[in-house]
């Protein structure tokens, strides 16, 4: 059931589409972000094993 909201029915649809609109943003971008941390977290482990694999065989 959708509620009369008058005259101020574009204000309000328009405030819930501008809410709705940063909140998959910042889903995406959290999402975005978590990616390039997982990467950036992979090279530096596999930039550490290597440098402990040479330690072990000096």
């Amino acid at each position: 059931m959708i509620p009369d909201l008058g005259k101020y029915a574009d204000a309000v649809l328009g405030s819930y589409a501008a809410s709705f609109g940063l909140i998959v943003a910042l889903v995406v971008w959290s999402l975005w972000r978590g990616a390039r941390v997982r990467r950036t977290l992979a090279e530096v482990e596999a930039r550490a094993a290597k440098a402990a694999e040479g330690k072990r065989n000096v």
